[in-house]
């Protein structure tokens, strides 16, 4: 076991280059790739992750949800009569309604966008 324990100490100083240098020397001789066993596992591993396979599809649709107007209400209300075309009274009710749909279906800039603008006036605001 010490002849082991000397390579593991002789392989531990080796710099990445030198490693990738030795795998492919390895590679070579041995006749053999390293990423095989990789994508053997990678296939292994998604019988039980099958469904995790299949493509994703992006989300394009965002609300912008209220949790809480925060300590400056008022300026959250401003925000929100500028975000969405609705009177003084309309506004405050939707500040003061947790989980309240400040704007609902947008793209994802224009609910970043009014994520941004909520929070810099003291809103606590999720984007679903």
């Amino acid at each position: 076991m010490a002849d082991l324990e000397k390579l593991v100490e002789q392989l531990s100083a080796l710099s990445v280059l030198e490693a990738a240098e030795l795998v492919k020397k390895l590679e070579e001789k041995w006749g053999v790739s390293a990423a095989a066993p990789v994508a053997v596992a990678a296939v292994a591993g998604a019988a039980p992750a099958a469904g995790a396979a299949e493509p994703v599809e992006e989300k394009t649709e965002f609300d912008v949800v209220i949790k809480d107007a925060g300590p400056k209400k008022i300026e959250v209300i401003k925000v929100i009569r500028q975000l969405v075309n609705l009177s003084l009274t309309e506004a405050k009710t939707l500040a003061e309604t947790p989980d309240g749909k400040v704007l609902s279906a947008v793209g994802k800039d224009a609910a970043m966008d009014a994520k941004k603008k909520l929070e810099e006036a003291g809103a606590v605001v999720e984007v679903k």
